[in-house]
């Protein structure tokens, strides 16, 4: 209160050095003079660091780590380093008292009323035990085990990776950072209770598969190993072993593009890639990678040159692929490789398949994700000739209004417009052919009908290799004739309707070319008939050939 009143004086005491008013003015202007060095440094991107180190448990059930809270604090030297790293403030938890559940929750809720700009550089590291138990629901999640987490309530004490995630993801910072240098395997940097360790022992291998949580809207999430492997530290490097190359690779090697700086990027594939082969490949770091673009989290050194081109990509989709080079292996996706300059032959390639193989011409500095280059290789239009049915979904519409009928369609598909992963979808559809009513028992009424469909739809696609899914919305006009001769009345009908419905499909490519397809759509509309207006539901589902162009 008192600061607020002397405030007020000084405000009140500038008002009344500025003499008097001018005849009809609401006051004076004091001119202030802005250091714009000042103003600059005031504005300026920060570089923060959260760094977490668990070493000693209350509960005796979990073994003490040797090096984790070491593997903080060499960290924290390299990132303070002002020839490396050059961070504004680096926070150090490795105490007993400072690495709590409530402790390690207070200090990131902390750190977002820091790291409060867009621009902010943010890397939040942890180096501890992890674990798998039973969450109040029943589902199995994954936790970080805290100094007080108690190893028969595990749920209620540890950190769970949701809460640590949801925490993370609630930073302002687009440039942030998070290192889980933990495992959840039931070995290495990780304990199971007994009757957990049976449990997982008696699920099918396909279990591990992939992390159980939600997946986090981080923009960068690095794991010392993969979902069900190991992280393990080393006696003679006294350090966890991925942290210990990933500090390694901040020194400048891990620099691929020789432009004087080590991205976040280029830190975990150097790191990955040394501790897959100092464990004989028992250990595979893995990366969560939403926001790529130019990598913009820079953890070491300094942009100061152009940089050699790259190449890369951290799409789930693209895992277990190799990139070469005009023929020479440079690397296994995900991650990146560093290419010279001038036209290149890029190869991405499984086994024996070759999913891509392309010359291009790329730049200095220029970096390239793998993913353009396979939508500008494989053609992203398609033309399909399908056969199949028409018909109304409800019995009543089938026997008064137009039996199932065959039809034919043509069906154009634009891959990736009008965003990635969207797809516009465009058809066109009819048949023609004669048909009976069934107005009641025995009573069987012929005409011939023309139905005409034109629809539209912008489905989303999943991609799995050569097989592609489709599904989303649809709109549809729908035009149906039907013509009756018959003793009663001669004569025609005629409807004419607007559709909201949906869409799905399924793509197999048979090479870069041809590929077979189904479709199926399910539409609601409304007509009249005999007088009477009815909503009705009608389908189609067809099967056919497209040509890629």
């Amino acid at each position: 209160m008192r600061g607020l009143v002397y405030t007020l004086l000084a405000v009140l005491a500038a008002c009344a050095s500025t003499g008097p008013l001018e005849k009809g003015g609401k006051g004076g202007l004091v001119a202030v003079r802005v250091d714009e060095t000042k103003l600059s440094n005031a504005y300026a991107p920060r570089r923060l660091a959260l760094l977490v180190g668990v070493s000693q448990f209350q509960d005796a059930q979990w073994r003490n780590l040797r090096y984790a809270t070491k593997d903080a604090e060499d960290l924290a030297t390299s990132l303070k380093d002002p020839a490396r790293g050059r961070f504004d403030r680096v926070r150090v938890l490795t105490r007993p008292q400072d690495t709590t559940r409530a402790s390690i929750l207070a200090a990131l809720r902390q750190l977002r009323q820091e790291a409060t700009r867009p621009d902010d550089v943010v890397v939040v590291y942890f180096s501890a035990h992890g674990t798998l138990a039973r969450d109040g629901k029943g589902e199995l999640k994954r936790y970080l085990v805290t100094t007080d987490a108690s190893f028969r309530a595990i749920s209620q004490t540890a950190l769970s990776m949701d809460a640590l995630k949801a925490e993370f993801d609630q930073l302002p910072s687009r440039r942030r950072l998070m290192v889980l240098a933990t495992c959840h395997s039931g070995s290495g940097k990780s304990l199971l209770p007994r009757e957990l360790e049976a449990e997982l022992a008696s699920l099918k291998s396909g279990f591990h598969a992939r992390p159980l949580e939600e997946s986090s809207r981080a923009s960068m999430v690095f794991a010392a190993c993969d979902w069900g492997e190991t992280a393990r530290e080393d006696e003679g490097l006294k350090n966890d072993i991925y942290t210990h190359f990933l500090i390694d690779g901040l020194n400048g090697a891990a620099d691929r593009n020789i432009d004087g700086a080590v991205t976040a990027t280029e830190a975990h594939d150097y790191a990955r890639r040394r501790t897959y082969a100092f464990t004989d490949g028992r250990q595979r770091p893995s990366a969560e990678i939403l926001e790529v673009g130019a990598d913009p989290v820079v953890l070491s050194g300094t942009i100061n040159r152009t940089g050699r081109p790259e190449l890369f990509s951290y799409n789930p989709r693209l895992d277990g692929f190799t990139l070469k080079v005009d023929g020479e292996t440079r690397t296994e996706l995900p991650g990146g490789a560093s290419v010279a300059p001038g036209r290149r032959t890029v190869e991405l390639t499984k086994g024996d398949d070759i999913l891509l193989r392309e010359v291009v011409d790329i730049a200095a500095g220029e970096r390239l994700p793998l993913e353009r280059l396979l939508s500008q290789s494989f053609p992203s239009r398609s033309l399909a000739v399908m056969g199949g049915v028409f018909s109304f979904v409800d019995a009543r519409s089938r026997d008064e209004l137009l039996p199932a009928s065959p039809e034919l369609a043509l069906v154009l598909r634009l891959e990736e417009r009008p965003l990635p992963d969207l797809s516009l979808l465009f058809d066109v559809s009819g048949g023609r052919g004669q048909r009976s009513l069934h107005l009641g028992p025995g009573t069987s009424v012929p005409f011939t009908y023309t139905s005409f469909s034109v629809g539209a739809a912008v489905p989303y696609t999943w991609r799995w290799e050569r097989l592609s899914l489709y599904a989303g919305p649809r709109v549809a006009a729908l035009y149906l004739q039907r013509s009756f001769q018959t003793e009663a009345f001669t004569g025609a009908q005629q409807y004419f309707t607007f559709s909201p419905g949906v869409v799905g499909g399924v793509v197999w490519r048979l090479n870069e070319r041809l590929e077979l397809t189904a479709q199926t759509q399910l539409m609601v509309t409304y007509v009249v008939v005999d007088g009477l207006g009815q909503a009705v539901g009608f389908s189609g589902g067809w099967a056919g050939v497209g040509y890629r162009f």
